[in-house]
């Protein structure tokens, strides 16, 4: 079998440069990707906490609740889409809302358990 001298491919070192083009990029991209998914997980806690508080509001309001007193998760499961068992954090591998937050008095804003750094302003 004869090789023809003009034929088309290419050689290793182009190749070679190609895959370490492409493996630069994704040493670029991939951090990258970490710290996005870290803020989506950030935000949609903080989104809970918020939703946390309103429902927290609302029963208080409705009930007569004083500025002191601590709701549990039950008296605030009507007022959250799905009840309690709808809402925990993103970072809490067991995908409990008991684990994930403390409600906290009406007065005080929920916590997340998880992660304190996740909180509502």
């Amino acid at each position: 079998m004869k090789i023809a001298k003009n034929a088309m491919g290419f050689t290793l070192v182009e190749i070679m440069i190609v895959v370490a083009i492409i493996g630069l990029l994704a040493a670029i991209a991939v951090p990258n990707f970490v710290q996005a998914r870290t803020n989506a997980r950030r935000n949609s806690c903080i989104n809970n906490l918020r939703l946390i508080q309103a429902a927290k509001d609302q029963s208080a309001m409705e009930n007569n609740y004083a500025d002191t007193s601590v709701l549990t998760a039950a008296e605030i499961s009507a007022y959250l889409k799905g009840g309690t068992a709808s809402v925990w954090c993103p970072s809490d591998s067991t995908k409990v809302f008991a684990t994930s937050y403390d409600i906290n008095a009406v007065s005080d804003s929920p916590a997340c358990n998880i992660d304190t750094a996740h909180v509502v302003s």
